[in-house]
């Protein structure tokens, strides 16, 4: 693989005050009117996230059609688990509705924060979105016991949804930075709201300075073979893109160095990180969507895949 960026397309301008900056992870939906829709999670002055929207021309996506004025959906009540910050890891349609799988953001004390894995659905076209429960689809377990976030679902051939997303009990610090570990793992369920208490592991580390994997997308790439995209963060660097073959979903081999893209170079917005990519089909061809430097901080941008 090889792709050609293209640059960034949007990052907050800070005129509204619940989105002053960041624009994280772009998670896409087309649109009735044939555009894409680009859900994110803005944040206010104190890093504190809702989710929004940013829409765009599919054969010209640096072309924005419109921001949203206001959150689709807003932080939880006090005492909820999604009560310091949200984004969005996965929007689709179910049935007639549309279901957005998402992160809320709780503070600790000894550790920094816990993530885990919400559901909203919108019954307005994906202007809006109520919460399915007040509690997470997927929460802490005894296996899993501070994070099991950054879900990519989807429904399963053979009836069903199936999940990948990231899980951990385990934080580390480096150089005095306390960060969380955590590897891919899978789920199965038959209604997409009821889940398992643990994920069976199918992506890991390959050495030991690599501690965390970023929210994963997964395509059919043809003749049986599916691929994740996903990031990976190092103690010694920060996320870059990885890929990962499979042909029954379960079982992955990471591909890492044929991924095809990489930090550009000199004071662009992804010089330093890549992070939480999404791959989709537009007219301009198999385009990627993703975020550069600070996970979010300085917008998302994208790539389209070169012809072999």
């Amino acid at each position: 693989m090889h792709w050609t960026k293209h640059g960034r397309i949007y990052v907050p301008d800070g005129s509204m005050a619940w989105a002053q900056h960041y624009a994280f992870p772009p998670t896409p939906l087309w649109r009735p009117d044939g555009s894409l829709r680009l859900y994110v999670a803005f944040c206010d002055a104190q890093t504190v996230g809702r989710i929004g929207w940013v829409d765009v021309d599919p054969e010209n996506p640096k072309r924005v059609l419109g921001v949203s004025p206001e959150p689709v959906l807003d932080i939880g009540q006090p005492g909820a688990f999604d009560e310091n910050g949200i984004l969005p890891t996965r929007v689709m349609e179910v049935g007639d509705e549309i279901w957005m799988y998402y992160v809320g953001y709780q503070l600790g004390h000894k550790v920094t924060y816990f993530q885990f894995q919400g559901l909203a659905i919108s019954r307005d076209g994906g202007e809006s979105f109520t919460r399915r429960q007040r509690v997470p689809v997927i929460d802490r377990s005894d296996a899993e016991l501070v994070n099991r976030t950054s879900a990519f679902v989807r429904e399963a051939a053979g009836g069903g949804f199936e999940m990948w997303y990231v899980g951990g009990s385990e934080w580390t610090v480096v150089d005095g930075k306390p960060l969380p570990v955590y590897n891919m793992r899978h789920l199965r369920s038959e209604d997409g709201v009821h889940w398992p208490a643990e994920g069976r592991v199918c992506l890991d580390f390959d050495t030991e300075d690599e501690h965390a994997f970023g929210r994963p997308w997964v395509i059919d790439a043809g003749d049986g073979v599916q691929q994740m995209f996903y990031s990976v963060r190092t103690r010694t660097k920060d996320y870059r893109i990885g890929v990962a073959e499979s042909r029954d979903g379960e079982t992955w081999t990471r591909r890492d160095a044929d991924v095809g893209i990489d930090v550009s170079g000199g004071d662009a917005f992804d010089s330093e990180s890549m992070a939480y990519a999404a791959v989709v089909d537009l007219p301009i061809g198999r385009t990627m969507f993703y975020n550069g430097n600070l996970r979010g901080r300085t917008g998302f941008g994208y790539a389209t895949l070169d012809e072999a």
